[in-house]
Formats: C-alpha cells, structure tokens, sequence
C-alpha cells in the first residue's frame, strides 16, 4: 500500500505567500500601464511586506507608497507610476 505523507501546512507562510501574490499583481497592473496607481487595503501583513514589496517595484520601474492608518494598525499598499 502506498500512502502520501502530507506537510502541515503553514497558515503564516501561506498568508505572506498570499499577499506578496496580491502585491505582485499589482505591481505588474501599474507596470504594465493597465492602471496608473492600485491600492491594496486589508492586507494583514502590509507593513512586513514593504521592503520585498519596494523591491519587487524597484525592478519593474514603479514605486510603493505605504498608506498608513489612524489606528497604529498596519499600512494598506498604494502601487503608482514613477514621475517622469
């Protein structure tokens, strides 16, 4: 008989995986010049994600603007087109 072992799956490593999935198709929405700015809101790790997230920006010539809440709750994600 063969049987599968299944990994536990991590919830944590899901969630970011999740987010950066989000963050990348938005960056590539502005990059692309479908939109000239996107905001994300309710992402649960949006201030853990903004180093990889400006990286990940930098690379496809757009910029990340934290937007960050009254509340000390985190910061949504604004993805926009760089000046020229």
């Amino acid at each position: 008989m063969n049987q599968e072992t299944e990994r536990p799956v991590n919830p944590g490593a899901l969630k970011v995986e999740q987010e950066l999935s989000l963050i990348r198709d938005a960056i590539a929405m502005v990059a692309s010049g479908g939109a000239p700015r996107v905001i994300l809101a309710g992402l649960r790790l949006g201030e853990g994600l903004l180093q990889p997230a400006r990286r990940m920006a930098l690379e496809a010539g757009v910029r990340i603007v934290p937007l960050w809440s009254a509340d000390d709750a985190g910061a949504d994600i604004a993805v926009e087109r760089i000046a020229e």
